[in-house]
């Protein structure tokens, strides 16, 4: 089983001149998420975090099935103004603006080992947001994950000396 036969591509979607990579008919299909989900165990295995913290949104699917299957904890970083709880939260660029993620304060303890998980690494904005955000309140970010890489948009460089790890890589 190949997962690139799970991924879609949309071309113009969200916008003109981006190609989508579509991940739903891999969610869809259990034998290939399971794949998915095994590989991306299989990546980080010599870790020794004990939490996963996945990206809004779709790193929560991946992040929390991860999570599952190795025996971690899970805490989400969401949008501002998404979570119900207090909150931390982390203010970065993006190419036109800016946006903000956040956690719950109690999310992630000081000195606490996390890895950072999310299906897609684009331009990397927002996962080096995250990285940002979790070690600004003590955590510890041993690594990033994705199931897709979009090395062409060199986002692997806003990860500083973070371990990145991926599934599959489009160049």
């Amino acid at each position: 089983m190949k997962l690139e036969d799970y991924i879609r591509d949309i071309p113009d979607f969200p916008k003109e001149g981006i190609l989508f990579k579509d991940i739903t008919p891999l969610l869809a299909d259990a034998n290939a998420f399971r794949l998915a989900i095994t590989k991306l165990a299989n990546e980080i295995d010599d870790c020794t975090a004990t939490k996963i913290i996945g990206i809004e949104s779709r790193g929560f699917v991946f992040g929390a099935a991860l999570a599952l299957e190795l025996g971690y904890g899970f805490a989400p970083i969401r949008k501002k103004g998404k979570l119900p709880y207090d909150t931390v939260s982390y203010e970065y660029a993006l190419e036109y603006g800016t946006d903000h993620v956040e956690m719950h304060v109690d999310a992630v303890e000081p000195g606490e080992s996390v890895l950072v998980i999310d299906d897609l690494l684009a331009t990397g904005g927002t996962v080096a947001a995250a990285t940002h955000l979790i070690e600004s309140v003590g955590g510890h970010v041993e690594a990033v994950a994705v199931l897709i890489e979009l090395a062409f948009l060199g986002g692997r460089k806003k990860l500083g000396s973070h371990r990145f790890h991926t599934v599959l890589s489009y160049d």
